[in-house]
């Protein structure tokens, strides 16, 4: 189950996990776990990615139940 929408939302910003991964002071590898759903970022590290994509916090992660 993807929790998160970082990998698609760094495409449509045009952005790379090299760019996000020396932005937030983390690994590459980290970066990459992430955007392939093997792990999850935390509350803090996705509120400053959202910061530094400049979209809201929401818009990084998928929806759990459907309206």
């Amino acid at each position: 189950m993807k929790l998160n929408r970082l990998k698609e939302v760094l495409t449509e910003e045009g952005r790379t996990n090299k760019w996000l991964a020396e932005k937030v002071g983390k690994s590459q590898v980290s970066v990459s776990r992430w955007c392939s759903n093997t792990t999850q970022p935390s509350l803090v590290s996705l509120y400053q990615i959202a910061l530094l994509l400049e979209v809201d916090i929401r818009d990084l992660i998928n929806p759990t139940k459907t309206e």
